[in-house]
């Protein structure tokens, strides 16, 4: 296989392009150790040197520091470790350790969710949000049953309150404001229609 691009970026790293379609990121001395440039052949041993010596350790540190922050999904893990430059094999070998440790899991991860937005948000909306978050349905609708207690009636009253809207006095516009902030927030037409009425 050979180097058919070096493309430098920030903080003395490069975007190393492979022939064969892979890409993966290095830091100036790594590549220059193994003798990487612009056109030149990279021995599949060497190769697989930086696979085992540089990329693995290096996504999986960089997968448990994302998580370290807060819970991820595995779409969403994959997907950031795909923008920090890493091949689809490496991420692979990097979930399934993380995996290994039950440091990845989207049922945990969609109840914190769930538990932190059902007081401000409506049902559908929360479960909206998880599936752009790559969970599957089945994982939402058993989080949502076992963590999801709210009366939506009460919510949307409270949000009202919050945002002083008087329903005798409100004008045409005030109520159609009212309306798409609650449909933004997830919320039927007909709970919003009965408590702005």
């Amino acid at each position: 296989m050979y180097v058919k691009s070096l493309v430098k970026l920030t903080k003395g790293r490069a975007k190393i392009c492979l022939d064969s379609g892979t890409d993966f990121v290095l830091y100036k001395k790594e590549y220059e150790s193994y003798g990487i440039e612009e056109g030149a052949e990279l021995s599949s041993s060497d190769y697989q040197q930086i696979c085992t010596d540089i990329l693995i350790p290096r996504c999986k540190k960089r997968a448990l520091h994302l998580l370290e922050k807060q819970d991820r999904s595995e779409k969403n893990l994959r997907d950031k470790l795909k923008e920090g430059g890493y091949p689809s094999d490496i991420i692979d070998i990097a979930i399934a350790y993380i995996d290994d440790y039950g440091y990845l899991d989207d049922y945990r991860m969609a109840c914190s969710h769930i538990r932190f937005y059902m007081e401000s948000r409506s049902k559908r909306r929360i479960q909206q949000d998880l599936m752009n978050k790559g969970i599957k349905s089945d994982v939402i609708e058993r989080a949502l049953e076992d963590e999801y207690t709210c009366d939506e009636t009460d919510q949307i009253q409270r949000l009202l309150e919050k945002k002083e809207y008087n329903p005798d006095e409100a004008t045409y516009e005030q109520r159609a404001k009212m309306y798409r902030f609650l449909a933004g927030r997830g919320y039927s037409s007909e709970a919003i229609n009965r408590a702005l009425n």
